[in-house]
């Protein structure tokens, strides 16, 4: 489902000729809601970056949210780093007493991250994070529009009817629904893309 046709159904559905801006608050209420409640691939994304000599600082991507993790690339391969606090950090890794290959590292400010050993040399850095992807209301069509719209379609109408003041039982039918297709997309993004047939076998339903 795109964009166009999201607020078409929330239109016909409401009986209500919302705005554009009332239309993109609604569906905007409703990606937030989902992205953080289920993760699903749309929500991943990695960028490469550096660490210089005597700088235990790396600046953060502006999309970032959440970090899922990160690593130091050496002549030997991908060195994942610990998750520690700022006090550890400084604790454990002061400088310039103390240098190295990076081994932990914490998030130091909402724009920065710290690590520690502070560098010994220039390394590249591997960062997996999270992020909100571009708003279907911008970008038109987006993989939870094509991939789960039952989802945003229903948490948006719940937005939709609570801002009109909707009838009570309406407000419960569309949360019973927007319930249901969390569920099941909660089965695919924490489920079904977390494990494999080979590590962890089929799933199996027993047959009466």
């Amino acid at each position: 489902m795109n964009y166009a046709e999201l607020k078409t159904n929330i239109k016909n559905i409401c009986e209500n000729a919302f705005t554009d801006t009332e239309l993109a608050m609604f569906t905007q209420q409703a990606e937030q809601k989902i992205y953080n409640t289920v993760q699903i691939p749309a929500l991943r994304k990695n960028e490469t970056g550096n660490v210089s000599t005597g700088n235990s600082y790396l600046t953060l991507p502006p999309d970032f949210l959440y970090i899922f993790s990160l690593a130091v690339i050496t002549t030997e391969g991908y060195k994942y780093l610990l998750n520690k606090d700022v006090n550890f950090i400084r604790e454990a890794y002061p400088f310039p007493a103390v240098t190295g290959t990076p081994r932990s590292y914490a998030i130091f400010d909402t724009n920065t991250l710290i690590v520690g050993p502070t560098p010994d040399s220039n390394y590249s850095v591997e960062l997996h994070y999270g992020y909100y992807p571009e708003s279907i209301v911008t970008a038109g069509t987006t993989w939870l529009g094509d991939e789960f719209d039952s989802a945003l379609l229903n948490g948006a109408l719940i937005e939709a009817i609570r801002f009109i003041k909707g009838e009570a039982d309406m407000i419960a039918l569309y949360e019973k629904m927007y319930l249901q297709a969390i569920t099941l997309l909660k089965m695919l993004g924490d489920g079904k893309l977390r494990e494999d047939a080979y590590r962890s076998g089929q799933v199996r339903v027993p047959v009466s």
